[in-house]
Order: C-alpha cells, then structure tokens, then sequence
C-alpha cells in the first residue's frame, strides 16, 4: 500500500534560485551537505543524499516545475514514487513551492515526509539565509 506526501513551503527567494538548489549537483550539494550528481536533461538520472536517493528526472521547467520518477535505497527492489515539485512567485518576491510526492510505500512515509522537512525544507531556508 503507498501513500501520498504533500507539502507547501515558503521561501525568500524567486522561484529560480530555488529550481537550482534542487537541480544543480552542486548547489544541492552545498545545500545538504551530502553528494548529488543531477541531470539537468528530461530522462536523465540524479543520484542524492550520498546515493540514498536515485531516480530519473520526468519534467524539468526551469523556475516553475521538477517531476522525478524517484527511490529511496530502502524502498522494495524495483519501486518507485513519483515526486513533483511545483515552484510559484509569490507577491513579495518569493516562493511557494508545493510537493506532491506519491507512491511512497506506506512503512516508510513518517521518515520520507521527515527527511523533506529536515534535509531539504530546513536547509534550503537556512541556506537562502546565509
């Protein structure tokens, strides 16, 4: 049985430098501490978190939309989840980005839903607020 995670969060940038702390290695390296490698190409493969997290990028819109076909290590052989990210201006200059994760087997939803607080939400806030 799977679930759905979704979460909308707000941060202090436009929505294009938030696009490229999730789709730059780099940036996302620097944002979580941990070694990204990310394709920016639809089709392409990312690996995060120190290869915790792998997947194939669905959908890229630079600064409006990220869709991953997407897989934690502990997940069942062969299943994957489906995560979209939806970044929009907000009127004083910022972001609101939603997440739409989906297909998450269900023992395994309390530390997913955690870790997009903790290792991305958390750290992208505190990043943007150098």
């Amino acid at each position: 049985m799977c679930k759905t995670i979704k979460h909308r969060v707000k941060f202090r940038a436009a929505p294009g430098v938030v696009y490229e702390l999730l789709a730059d290695s780099r940036k996302h390296a620097a944002v979580t501490g941990k070694k990204a490698t990310i394709s920016r190409k639809v089709g392409g493969t990312f690996s995060t978190g120190g290869d915790q997290v792998s997947g194939v990028n669905v959908d890229l819109v630079p600064a409006r939309r990220i869709v991953q076909a997407w897989r934690h290590r502990r997940f069942p052989e062969g299943v994957f989840s489906m995560a979209a990210i939806t970044l929009t201006a907000t009127a004083d200059g910022g972001t609101e980005l939603v997440l739409t994760h989906r297909g998450v087997p269900k023992e395994l939803i309390p530390e997913t839903e955690q870790a997009w607080r903790d290792q991305y939400w958390a750290r992208i806030k505190a990043y943007l607020a150098g």
